[in-house]
């Protein structure tokens, strides 16, 4: 009976489920591409308004905070209001900033744009999981997970070429965020036009409709979720991975030309090709979330390779060029673990809190990127590179730690609930 049910409404679904995937994968590349909305121009505002490095990273520490704290937030008002409307706001966040950017006169505009930027990006996840939760067939779940990391690296990968292509052609740094601001509204108009598709009053949640007490959503308290260890085990997880990835994303350039001599037009390229190799970690790891269910054995096999592949780089025994594709090569690993990652967090959420579950420990990611770029930047000012890619790798081996966690406690709760 179930299989002649999937084939009267698998096309019909399938056709629904490849919409709300599209539209949501391209709303989180725009989020990821307005990380970096600043930071590819930098040296056009030392340049025109004298600002410092330590200025520069102030900006940073901005963003990801203001978006920490409001992802924490949003996921309260996602479950009150909707997802849909949350995330439309935040691209017109996006048109703001960009705007803010290109009349900025000197800090304290720079410091408008990343607020706005900040803001914007605070939503994204909350809504994104929700909307996904909610749309799509269990089935193609894992694949939507899979999609929506994938769009997250393109997004990072597109934003200095896009910036800085504009600033480069025009001979304007500020034509750049003409552009931006059009990008977002671009997607903003397609996001409308296709509302349908992203309308998460429809559907319903795949998984079970009672919490482990027994008790109905409707009847729990809003911050009851906070309860959970599971909630805290993934916020944790969270945090750990995100200072990994921080350590690569800004420093690993540096830290490979002071250990290995390497010139900066190779090292440049180690970041592009570590998100490369965690995309297609993503699509092997959509894969693999329809087949495994115990996530976390996923998620500690594919970070532990990539935790050994930079204590090797770290080590300094490598020929040059291996250290720069090994380091790349680590990508494949966190990127594999990501689909994994993202199916653990909804089996931990309880029903009708995905918002606020996704939100909170989503807001451990902009904790991490927040305060993980100090200390390794501090560590290479010191002179110790190796501290970069040791120090990711243990941030890696925590985050193991957490996710084995996290599978421990889904266990015991689902062993707790009533048949």
């Amino acid at each position: 009976m179930n299989t002649d049910v999937l084939t009267q409404e698998g096309p019909s679904q399938a056709r629904r489920d490849y919409g709300t995937i599209s539209l949501i994968g391209l709303a989180h590349g725009c989020s990821h591409f307005f990380h970096l909305l600043l930071p590819p121009l930098f040296p056009a505002f030392i340049r025109d308004f004298g600002l410092s490095y330590s200025e520069l990273g102030l900006l940073v520490t901005v963003f990801f905070i203001i978006s920490g704290l409001g992802q924490a937030l949003a996921g309260f008002v996602v479950d009150r209001i909707g997802a849909r409307p949350v995330l439309f706001a935040a691209m017109l966040c996006f048109v703001l900033a960009s705007l803010a950017a290109g009349l900025a006169g000197g800090f304290a505009g720079l410091m408008l744009a990343a607020a706005l930027a900040g803001l914007g990006n605070s939503p994204f996840h909350p809504a994104d999981f929700t909307i996904l939760n909610k749309r799509v067939s269990q089935a193609r779940l894992g694949h939507a997970f899979s999609v929506h990391g994938i769009s997250g690296n393109l997004g990072w990968a597109l934003a200095p070429v896009f910036s800085i292509g504009i600033a480069e052609a025009t001979g304007n740094w500020r034509h750049a965020y003409l552009g931006t601001a059009l990008l977002a509204l671009a997607v903003l108009a397609l996001l409308w036009w296709q509302r349908a598709a992203l309308d998460d009053r429809q559907g319903q949640w795949a998984h079970a409709s009672k919490t482990a007490t027994g008790a109905s959503p409707a009847e729990e308290h809003p911050m009851a979720f906070l309860r959970l260890p599971s909630v805290w085990l993934c916020f944790s997880f969270f945090f750990f991975t995100t200072a990994a990835l921080s350590a690569i994303q800004s420093f690993a350039s540096p830290a490979l030309g002071q250990m290995y001599g390497l010139p900066l037009s190779l090292t440049a390229y180690v970041v592009t090709g570590y998100m490369l190799c965690g995309a297609l970690g993503m699509v092997v790891g959509g894969f693999l979330v329809a087949r495994v269910q115990r996530l976390e054995r996923t998620i500690a096999a594919a970070m532990a390779a990539a935790a050994l592949a930079l204590l090797l780089t770290a080590s300094g025994w490598l020929p040059p060029l291996a250290a720069l594709v090994l380091t790349a090569l680590a990508g494949l690993g966190t990127g594999l673990a990501g689909p994994s990652r993202d199916m653990l967090i909804k089996r931990a959420a309880p029903p009708g809190a995905t918002g606020r579950v996704y939100g909170t420990v989503y807001s451990g990611l902009d904790l991490g990127f927040a305060l993980a770029a100090p200390v390794f930047g501090a560590l290479l000012d010191r002179g110790h590179a190796a501290g970069v890619f040791s120090g990711a790798a243990l941030a890696l081996g925590l985050g193991i730690g957490s996710a084995a966690m996290v599978g421990l406690s889904i266990v015991r709760r689902s062993v707790a609930q009533p048949a």
